[in-house]
């Protein structure tokens, strides 16, 4: 039987702030966002325009889940948003404030550079330039 990822949990201090950022600042789109009475929780799904791997906005529920926010990785890249078009993007996210960790580097797969979420969580925004999904 084939297998996917169907969402990423991504720990967050807020589901308002984080739809804004993820929405407004990358340009992602909300697919679900309810209100699940029976663990007074939200259920808020964004994902990547035309992607098929979304993120799970989880608001952190414990003092455990708030350490984690901003560092679900111990400091590492943690998520991959690949791009068509570089440049493009960049500049799009550089507009809109995303802080870049580490700017962009002609790698032997592509072009890529490391950006901050709202709360520290590091990113990659990549194009593949070598042929790899």
């Amino acid at each position: 039987m084939p297998q996917s990822i169907a969402h990423i949990a991504l720990v967050v201090r807020d589901y308002d702030e984080a739809i804004a950022f993820y929405v407004d600042t990358l340009g992602f789109e909300l697919v679900e966002d309810s209100y699940q009475p029976e663990q007074d929780k939200r259920w808020v799904v964004v994902r990547p325009k035309g992607g098929q791997t979304s993120i799970l906005l989880a608001r952190a529920a414990s003092p455990v889940q708030e350490e984690a926010i901003g560092n679900q990785s111990g400091g590492r890249v943690f998520l991959f948003l690949r791009t068509d078009d570089f440049w493009r993007d960049y500049r799009a996210m550089v507009a809109k404030g995303v802080a870049f960790h580490r700017p962009p580097v002609e790698a032997p797969y592509g072009t890529v550079a490391v950006f901050k979420d709202l709360y520290g969580t590091l990113w990659d925004l990549v194009q593949f330039t070598d042929g790899r999904a």
